[in-house]
């Protein structure tokens, strides 16, 4: 789905707490690299992996369920097939997060269908580390 990311500018500069789904912090992956950037940033991240606890220095949860604090953005590092399993996930957190961001390359019409009524803002295939800092999105 193309959104329109200056119209999303308004929406991506009340965020400031992202959970990202996928963490590991090995050099050279994506998620790695995003990750740091959106910490060198001044987000605060939240690393979700169901084996890791200690992603880049921080607690890190098994599942966004798992998260102890309110979300605004949940940003996922995970093959399209899973990202139906982690919309419905997201759609359990209370309070629900703002957006649902799907990194470059990952897209999911189903995760979308999933989230379409809930309120949270479906991102697909755009990497937030490039947008946030084409938008000039801080913390």
């Amino acid at each position: 789905m193309l959104l329109d990311m200056k119209k999303l500018a308004p929406l991506m500069r009340e965020v400031k707490t992202i959970a990202v789904i996928g963490a590991v912090d090995k050099p050279g992956r994506p998620v790695d690299t995003v990750g740091r950037a959106l910490i060198d940033m001044g987000f605060t991240v939240i690393p979700v992996h169901p084996k890791r606890r200690d992603v880049w220095g921080l607690t890190t949860y098994p599942s966004v369920t798992d998260i102890p604090v309110p979300v605004d953005l949940v940003d996922v590092f995970r093959a399209p097939q899973f990202c139906p399993d982690h919309a419905r996930e997201v759609l359990e957190m209370n309070p629900l997060p703002k957006v649902f961001w799907m990194q470059e390359g990952i897209a999911s019409p189903e995760a979308r269908a999933i989230l379409a009524e809930s309120g949270v803002t479906v991102v697909e295939d755009r990497c937030t580390k490039v947008e946030f800092l084409a938008m000039g999105v801080r913390p």
